[in-house]
């Protein structure tokens, strides 16, 4: 079902998948990564682990953040705090559905980041987190002016930075997102959560090191880390079909 949520002015556009002839059931909510989205209409690890997530009784919701997708904004205005603002919003929709009975959170790279920080503001309503990849070291890059491969100057930033994804596509970050990365409170945010974690990593992710990880490992109170050796930020060098799985096991064991 797809549904839309309103943030301050923006329509943000999302998927609702929730199994039939059930009263009541959890659901997860989904948060995609940098230059990504929902993956609405084609085979993502985002509807992989919806489809994997609802033969095991449980729903799920994924959204375009803003400025990515079918959601409204420019990517050029997008920042790490816009999507925990996004993520605000989406919550808030999910605790208003009667029939849920618990809530967990899923995210990949900057979602997951995402998805880590939001899972500590909403520490008393979700149970459970998992996070792929997740890009915590965002603040670290922005402090010494580095920004997915280009260097900047951290003190006077540029008004943009041009990217390109992995299908070619052009994207430019802008600097709001610079500006408002150094500072970012992710694991003073994300150690506020206590329920049970899974955080799956490739060892040869090169657009995020591992010590991210480390670092979550040191701070969260109830983990477990999966390193998974050769892996890439992407998670499907070796098998995201098996990734997934092990992400959507974890989600629905009792």
């Amino acid at each position: 079902m797809e549904i839309s949520l309103k943030r301050d002015g923006l329509t943000l556009r999302g998927t609702l998948v929730k199994p039939d002839n059930v009263e009541k059931c959890p659901i997860t909510v989904i948060f995609h990564g940098l230059m990504g989205d929902r993956a609405a209409n084609r085979v993502s690890m985002h509807s992989m682990l919806a489809e994997k997530l609802l033969a095991r009784g449980i729903a799920s919701v994924r959204f375009d953040f803003s400025g990515h997708g079918e959601s409204d904004g420019d990517f050029s205005d997008m920042s790490v705090l816009g999507e925990i603002l996004d993520a605000n919003v989406i919550m808030q929709y999910v605790r208003s559905l009667d029939w849920v009975t618990d809530i967990y959170i899923f995210g990949h790279s900057q979602g997951g980041l995402v998805g880590g920080m939001t899972a500590g503001y909403f520490r008393e309503c979700v149970s459970k987190l998992v996070m792929l990849a997740p890009a915590a070291t965002i603040p670290d890059d922005a402090l010494r002016g580095y920004a997915f491969g280009n260097v900047y100057d951290c003190v006077y930033p540029p008004e943009n930075i041009h990217m390109v994804d992995i299908t070619g596509r052009d994207f430019y970050l802008g600097q709001t997102y610079m500006r408002t990365a150094r500072t970012l409170p992710v694991y003073e945010t994300t150690s506020m959560f206590t329920g049970k974690t899974l955080i799956i990593h490739g060892t040869a992710d090169e657009a995020v090191g591992t010590i991210a990880t480390d670092r979550y490992a040191k701070c969260l109170k109830n983990v477990t880390v999966d390193f998974r050796r050769g892996d890439n930020h992407g998670l499907d060098a070796i098998s995201l079909d098996e990734v997934v799985e092990k992400a959507a096991l974890f989600l629905a064991e009792e």
